[in-house]
């Protein structure tokens, strides 16, 4: 009945002026016929950015998969948090990018903003990671920093990926342990890393893959709903990734929302909706991982 309700009202919501969508900034596939289609992927149907809205405000925990240097997924999740603030309040927003000592600092710094004192240098403030680039995730960063609910981290720490590293701890579940999942992504790493990594660290790269999974779904059970988590496309994955976690420790029902690039696939096991967008140039890394180092 709340789903039907809450159903209701979005659609009902869909009919208001949602904020103008953004411009495209990736340089190809521009004149790809998916460019822009959004998917319902149960239904096989196109749908609307007011109807994804209505759609995914009815979801508790929601996770929208990325690829990390888009700039488009980046514009299309600020503007998804903004457009479902229209219809219903956010409890909290989640950021793989986000580690477990870094929280302090990002309250901190909502504090402050809330105070009205600006920080001068906010990676600085928040002991934001150079890996990720501050230029496409800042906007959608300062933006969540002065909303009224938490930004909250999702990932591992540093330490804790050693640790697994040097000793893997055993991962129970009855969706998230399987052989297939466990092979699929073994068979990702393998793929990710060129087929350069020895076989003998296979095992401790799928117990960090798993185990960061393991944590988003811990973080995602325990934040403030609504909850949304921002994460690598394969992290919120249905069949491989947070999911499974989630299923294994509490039954909640998600929602996943994967931004994919035009020309590639997302099918309804992997995702309930797709939104298509312009695509990176294909970067070389494996030749860049083949070339000797002085």
């Amino acid at each position: 009945m709340r789903i039907a309700l809450l159903l209701i009202l979005g659609l009902l919501a869909g009919c208001q002026a949602l904020p103008p969508l953004p411009e495209w900034q990736s340089p190809e596939g521009r004149d790809h016929p998916d460019l822009g289609v959004i998917v319902d992927l149960r239904r096989g149907i196109a749908v609307t950015p007011a109807q994804l809205v209505a759609r995914l405000q009815t979801h508790e925990g929601l996770l929208i998969g990325e690829r990390h240097d888009n700039p488009d997924h980046h514009a299309l999740q600020l503007w998804l948090l903004q457009a479902l603030a229209q219809a219903r309040p956010q409890g909290s927003l989640l950021l793989e990018m986000l580690e477990p000592g870094q929280q302090a600092r990002v309250d901190m710094v909502r504090g402050d903003l809330a105070e009205g004192r600006a920080d001068d240098d906010l990676t600085k403030a928040l002991g934001w990671q150079k890996g990720w680039d501050w230029n496409l995730y800042g906007p959608l960063v300062r933006y969540a920093l002065v909303q009224p609910y938490p930004l909250l981290h999702a990932n591992l720490g540093r330490e804790e990926i050693m640790s697994i590293y040097r000793a893997a701890p055993a991962l129970a579940g009855r969706a998230s342990a399987t052989a297939a999942v466990r092979d699929a992504l073994l068979a990702q790493i393998e793929v990710s890393h060129c087929g350069m990594l020895p076989a003998t660290q296979l095992p401790a790269m799928l117990a960090v893959q798993q185990q960061r999974d393991r944590r988003m779904a811990e973080r995602m059970i325990a934040a403030p709903k609504p909850a949304m988590l921002l994460a690598g496309a394969f992290h919120v994955r249905r069949d491989l990734g947070v999911p499974l976690h989630i299923e294994d420790l509490a039954g909640e029902p998600v929602g996943v929302l994967m931004l994919a690039e035009v020309g590639e696939t997302v099918s309804a096991a992997q995702a309930d909706y797709v939104w298509y967008t312009p695509a990176q140039p294909e970067q070389d890394h494996c030749e860049q991982l083949r070339q000797p180092r002085n």
